[in-house]
């Protein structure tokens, strides 16, 4: 691989659920952290891990949006989560924790206001070597609040984005694989994001409940890892229609490196991405019709989702690590991107979006 030039944002990394559930160091080099996961089968990806600080500096992505991610399951659904919003609730505190460790180790450093956000970029231009990844907070599936005033509990430790729901069914809406509306408590969950400017998350929202969200919903709204439903037609992947309306209202997409959600007809746990010859070229397909829907490259950035899950069993062949993220570059110069182009989808439309609706 050729230097690294391009500054990335990933606008979607769920690190705290790797270091939490999946008990992984980020602190170690990428070889050694797989090396401790040899014989592991207790989890999907174990020992093909792509992320860890270090993997994250070598692709000079000096910024992300880490999450935290606790799903309350109840008892008619067969999804993996916790039995009551309070232990989800208890899981996210233990997940942010962590993350303000890794912060004492100098690994990580928050990132809550438009300032801090400017203050770190300048920084890590002049000193990248030296100074922490910057993250800014997301909670992903909001079942964990399991009253108003943790939200606001949440923002004060520095939250500043929410998607209501993740896989099936939510306590504020319905996530993938699943079919329902927001309700009550869903529009007064969004009502109360809505005053404290909090960033709207719609990955993930079955179509009546983004439908319904957005109808509730005026404030700054995005989708950290969605694809195109007219490449991937899954109900997870976004609509022409959906895609529409959300550029009408002025968000970003985030470009999830998740296979199944890169080509259609993936199997999970049997589909082999080098077999089938999935390489990160696919994803310039799902880049270019965003671009194409909207005459310009300022609504698409990269949301990879790496290690979201899953690892290198899921991912394009030639993706070893997320610093492998770089080779889109050139791929998009194929394509006939410009530079500014390709700046705006690695971080600069992030990076506006951010600066817009961060404090």
């Amino acid at each position: 691989m050729r230097e690294m030039k391009k500054f990335i944002l990933d606008v979607h990394l769920d690190l705290a659920m790797n270091a939490m559930e999946w008990n992984r160091d980020l602190r170690q080099s990428l070889k050694e952290l797989n090396q401790r996961e040899f014989g592991y089968n207790d989890l999907p990806g174990r020992g093909n891990a792509t992320v860890t600080f270090g993997e994250l500096r070598k692709g000079n992505i000096g910024v992300c949006v880490a999450t935290l991610i606790a799903r309350y399951v109840k008892k008619s659904n067969s999804l993996p989560g916790w039995k009551s919003p309070q232990q989800a609730w208890a899981h996210i505190q233990g997940q942010w924790a962590w993350y303000k460790a890794m912060e004492k180790e100098g690994c990580l450093k928050s990132i809550t206001t438009s300032q801090e956000l400017k203050n770190h970029l300048s920084l890590w231009k002049l000193t990248r070597p030296e100074i922490p990844i910057g993250y800014v907070l997301s909670l992903e599936g909001a079942d964990s609040i399991y009253s108003l005033d943790k939200l606001h509990e949440l923002y004060v430790q520095g939250l500043r984005a929410v998607g209501p729901a993740h896989y099936g069914p939510g306590t504020y809406a319905f996530g993938t694989n699943s079919s329902g509306g927001i309700g009550e408590n869903g529009k007064t969950l969004l009502k109360e994001m809505q005053s404290l400017n909090l960033i709207l998350d719609v990955t993930h929202l079955c179509d009546q409940s983004f439908w319904e969200a957005l109808d509730v919903f005026n404030g700054p709204i995005w989708a950290s890892h969605s694809n195109c439903r007219a490449i991937v037609p899954n109900e997870r992947q976004f609509s022409d229609e959906q895609i529409r309306e959300l550029l009408n209202r002025k968000a970003v997409i985030g470009m999830a490196f998740d296979a199944w959600m890169m080509i259609p007809n993936w199997v999970r746990g049997k589909t082999n991405p080098k077999s089938i010859g999935l390489s990160i070229e696919a994803i310039v397909s799902h880049i270019d019709h965003i671009c194409q829907f909207a005459g310009n490259t300022l609504h698409v950035m990269i949301g990879s989702d790496l290690d979201g899950g899953y690892g290198r069993e899921q991912c394009p062949y030639d993706l070893e690590t997320i610093a492998d993220l770089q080779l889109l570059e050139d791929l998009l110069h194929t394509k006939g991107y410009s530079e500014s182009d390709i700046e705006n989808i690695f971080s600069k439309n992030a990076i506006r979006f951010l600066l817009s609706h961060l404090p």
